[in-house]
């Protein structure tokens, strides 16, 4: 795959005309995926694709535009020749782009991770083995991930990372299921066997007679799924430079006030633990970590190419969105078998979803419980809750009513395959909170 981008970025270089410049990012993937319902493959299916996006430029005027790839060169090299007539075509009729950058600094890179992945039949025997009496409804996807960068001034960046993502569920019954992830880069058959005698216990807690409370104040675990679809909100223009200049980050009250979380929370883009590539589309690498908030003080931003040249400062790599893709929130001091003890007498959120900002300025969310959410007393699981819809800052959740977090963290890959499987991950431990509001 590598040797056949470079025939192609070497073709593109032929191509130009005058004074040219050309930067293209490659993405491709070998992708072997398995739906599954009542424990059986329902559907089995391998992906090889290829595509490619090249910024035509000269001076500061460009035009940007992408391309599949057959991989048949014969046929690509027509493709990219026509892609780039088609470009030149647009950039005329364009003006001059006062916040163009890209790396003019050739630094050529390669990073390929060793392929340790299971044969996939082996991973899926296993599932359905772990699954056998329950309904296991879940897809599994395994395989390489590639990406490329190349330029005309003779720069190549090159990274392939091989990774397997297990989102499944044990579906009880209408609305009730357990909700599981396994993912990393390496299969471990223990783990996949905690994870499922977890979801097992919780399966059984679903059979009984729901619970019901009232809207109020609970002590409550977060489990690192959830964890990470809170912290992942963040996200929406937490830690972007361009968000921050213009004052519509959730964080305003950290940059503007000097509030702060709770000194144990460290939040970071960990790009050399994630499976995201260490450079980015103008072709700028990316730090092996960039500390977003460190010690509960908000500590730095993630800087575009585009930013850096409107703003005036350095970049560091961050995507033309200014969004972590490998974000990470750093361990705590309790052991996650102790969770329900510690919780002793509240609610266990395994999962949430429709999440939003009810109150922006102030980093208030809101979202509902879903999927295996348990009332717990005494540290014993009780009984199911019906969903309820919380209302929270994330100032209280990871400031001062953060009672710990986990000493063990998840791997948590995105699962979302639209165009191709996504690159972000996150590695979250789970979260034991006081006076966690519910509001229905």
């Amino acid at each position: 795959m590598q040797t056949y981008f470079n025939e192609i970025a070497d073709h593109l270089g032929t191509l130009l005309q005058g004074e040219e410049v050309y930067t293209a990012s490659f993405s491709a993937e070998e992708s072997d995926f398995v739906r599954m319902n009542k424990s059986e493959v329902r559907q089995a299916g391998s992906v090889t694709d290829r595509s490619i996006e090249v910024d035509l430029i000269d001076g500061n005027r460009h035009a940007a535009g992408s391309s599949s790839l057959s991989g048949d060169a014969e046929i690509d090299r027509l493709r990219v020749a026509a892609l780039l007539g088609d470009l030149r075509e647009k950039r005329a009729a364009l003006p001059e782009d006062p916040h163009l950058l890209y790396a003019t600094d050739v630094t050529s890179t390669e990073r390929v991770a060793e392929n340790r992945l299971p044969a996939p039949h082996e991973a899926v025997d296993q599932v359905r083995d772990a699954g056998k009496g329950r309904d296991l409804v879940g897809i599994y996807a395994q395989g390489g991930i590639h990406r490329g960068f190349a330029s005309s001034l003779g720069q190549r960046n090159w990274f392939t990372n091989h990774s397997f993502n297990l989102d499944w569920s044990f579906y009880h019954a209408a609305d009730k299921a357990v909700k599981e992830g396994y993912a990393g880069f390496e299969w471990d058959t223990a783990e996949l066997q905690r994870k499922v005698d977890l979801a097992a216990k919780k399966l059984d807690a679903l059979g009984r007679k729901s619970h019901t409370v009232e809207p109020g104040r609970y002590r409550v675990y977060l489990a690192p799924a959830a964890l990470s679809d809170i912290v992942g909100l963040l996200c929406w223009g937490g830690f972007s430079l361009k968000m921050h200049k213009t004052k519509q980050t959730p964080l305003l009250k950290m940059t503007e006030d000097g509030v702060t979380m709770d000194a144990r929370v460290t939040i970071a883009e960990d790009t050399v633990g994630g499976v995201a590539p260490n450079f980015q589309d103008a072709g700028f690498l990316r730090p092996d970590r960039v500390e977003l908030i460190a010690g509960g003080a908000y500590k730095d931003c993630l800087v575009s190419p585009r930013s850096a040249k409107e703003y005036d400062v350095e970049n560091n790599g961050a995507d033309a969105w200014e969004t972590p893709e490998s974000l990470e929130v750093n361990a705590g001091g309790l052991p996650t078998e102790n969770a329900l003890a510690e919780l002793g007498t509240g609610v266990w959120i395994g999962n949430v979803w429709y999440l939003n900002y009810s109150d922006r300025s102030n980093c208030r969310t809101t979202g509902m419980t879903r999927f295996a959410t348990f009332w717990v007393e005494d540290g014993e699981i009780k009984a199911p809750l019906d969903v309820m819809r919380f209302d929270e800052t994330v100032y209280r959740m990871l400031g001062e009513n953060l009672v710990d977090l986990t000493a063990e963290r998840d791997l948590i890959l995105d699962a979302a395959s639209y165009g191709g499987r996504s690159v972000a991950s996150g590695r979250m431990p789970g979260a034991l909170v006081e006076d966690f509001t519910f509001t229905l």
